[in-house]
């Protein structure tokens, strides 16, 4: 009886770890992102330096991740890259709601500007659909990248996006023009493991 449970509890907990990793390494939904900055956007490309856009759910816990990255990243490359970050928000929902410790993670970054993406028409328009996706431009609005900054779901450290985006400011070759993108769905007002765009 004794043996038997322990193989029972052997199974389960491989079982479950199992479906853990699987969880975490499964990315979200990229979109088709415009080859051309697209017209009517509420931010425009700078003129001097590329444009990196950063769609984000200020509800996911994945997407702190992102941010650590992003901070990295932006203190990796300072005065390179034009940064913006675009929070979703229902039109129906406070500015609190927003306003979270993401927003507020995002605007202590050096050189980043964030922004609230009211019903998430930036990324629509963008082709954004999951927290956490990331697009370069360069200066004449031609995308370079698109894709995530973290290499599995709610995970920090050395990436193959991160190290995409770094190689393309300093102007040399990039192995990758996209990456997985790990996060909840961007445009649903609840953010949960039942949210993750599949």
């Amino acid at each position: 009886m004794r043996m038997a449970f322990s193989l029972f509890w052997l199974v389960a907990a491989g079982t479950g770890f199992a479906l853990i990793l699987n969880y975490q390494s499964i990315g979200g939904r990229t979109g088709t992102a415009p080859e051309h900055w697209p017209p009517g956007t509420q931010i425009t490309p700078d003129s001097k330096r590329d444009t990196l856009i950063m769609f984000a759910h200020p509800q996911c816990p994945c997407t702190r991740a992102s941010m650590e990255e992003l901070n990295r990243l932006m203190a990796r490359n300072r005065g390179l890259v034009a940064a913006h970050v675009m929070f979703f928000k229902p039109k129906t929902f406070s500015n609190d709601w927003a306003q979270s410790d993401l927003w507020h993670s995002a605007a202590a970054i050096p050189d980043v500007e964030v922004h609230t993406d009211t019903n998430g028409v930036q990324a629509q328009r963008f082709g954004a659909e999951t927290s956490g996706y990331v697009l370069l431009y360069d200066v004449q609005g031609r995308l370079l990248f698109r894709g995530g900054i973290t290499g599995g779901r709610g995970h920090a450290g050395d990436n193959a996006g991160e190290s995409t985006i770094s190689s393309l400011l300093a102007e040399a070759a990039a192995h990758y023009k996209q990456t997985p993108v790990y996060g909840c769905s961007l445009l649903n007002d609840t953010c949960s493991s039942k949210g993750i765009a599949k």
